[in-house]
């Protein structure tokens, strides 16, 4: 199955798109105001003590900048970024190699931290605390531990599941930040800079239109952006106008709200199938198709998010909001069922 317009999980096509688009410093780094203003304070005082700053947990969904925050911070200290991701490290051996390499001042980025096995753990513990290395050399009543000395690195975590995170993981990370959802004004400022990176011309309407759409997330931004400047390209003489960003969202078929043919299938299933909830997890993914993952975590956010859905210990029920959107009569009696 492909991937959607508006999911916000990173495709190899993003990638590109992201080393491009990605802000350098604070200042081209729009949103999440309270994290920067607590990540310039962090970064001034290491400075002036010139001394790496402490491990730092980013958590929040897919596409909303932690990765970004993670190369902000690295420019912002003049330190080199080494990017790995949880499922990457498989052996206790692999993070060694990595923490080997790395130097005084180095930032080590691991995404989707929740990932990493407890014996990568193990191992990840005494390197954070105390920058050592324990190495396991033979096996049985013969092993030894040999201890190395590791550079004074900092590490930045991301994850999109902090639930899943060990406690005793959690608990040595010194600052940890919960990126939420941008402003309409800051995905705007966003669109207009990657318009005016990637050479593009967009009138503000359509600035304002494709950010609307956009649920709230740089990435599906970005992407509606670069979609929505090559409907101009063919269809017009390049410039995004308010006309050409309406036409190219609706051939996407993307409402004016960034709900995508699978969100209105979700509302549509809980309310005709399971008369508007409550409806399992389980029973919701075999009815759409989808996994159990995909939909805790791409879709129910920002359906959650618009008031579309409402999660309850008796399942998924669909809103008022939900019937309007869709066009369909809310039953009065159906509000008993919230209750």
């Amino acid at each position: 199955m492909s991937i959607a317009i508006t999911n916000p999980k990173s495709t190899p096509e993003d990638q590109a798109l992201d080393q491009t688009l990605r802000p350098k410093t604070f200042i081209d780094y729009q949103g999440q105001s309270k994290t920067k203003e607590n990540l310039k304070i962090l970064i001034g005082a290491a400075k002036k003590r010139r001394e790496p700053i402490e491990h730092i947990l980013l958590s929040g969904a897919s596409g909303i900048g932690k990765t970004t925050l993670a190369n902000v911070i690295a420019n912002e200290m003049g330190a080199n970024l080494k990017v790995t991701s949880g499922s990457a490290i498989a052996k206790v051996g692999d993070l060694g190699s990595i923490l080997t390499n790395l130097a005084d001042g180095d930032i080590l980025f691991i995404d989707e931290c929740h990932r990493l096995n407890k014996m990568v753990e193990e191992v990840l513990y005494p390197a954070m605390e105390d920058f050592k290395l324990d190495i396991i050399i033979g096996k049985g009543p013969s092993a030894r531990t040999l201890q190395l000395d590791l550079p004074r690195f900092t590490l930045i975590a991301a994850t999109t599941r902090p639930a899943l995170l060990s406690s005793p993981l959690r608990s040595r990370f010194g600052l940890s930040f919960r990126l939420d959802f941008y402003e309409i004004s800051d995905i705007e400022k966003i669109i207009a800079r990657a318009a005016k990176i990637l050479g593009v011309q967009a009138e503000e309407r359509a600035v304002k239109i494709i950010a609307r759409c956009s649920r709230f997330t740089p990435r599906v931004a970005n992407r509606l952006l670069k979609r929505v400047r090559d409907f101009a390209q063919v269809k017009g003489d390049g410039v995004i106008t308010e006309k050409l960003a309406k036409a190219a969202l609706k051939m996407l078929e993307i409402d004016e709200l960034g709900l995508e043919p699978i969100d209105r299938q979700i509302l549509k299933i809980i309310i005709e199938k399971f008369n508007g909830g409550p409806v399992g997890l389980q029973a919701l993914a075999a009815a759409t198709c989808e996994d159990e993952e995909t939909l805790t975590d791409v879709y129910e956010p920002y359906l959650m998010r618009l008031g579309f859905i409402t999660r309850t210990p008796r399942g998924r029920f669909a809103t008022r909001d939900a019937f309007l959107h869709l066009g369909l009569k809310y039953p009065e009696e159906y509000q008993k069922k919230l209750i």
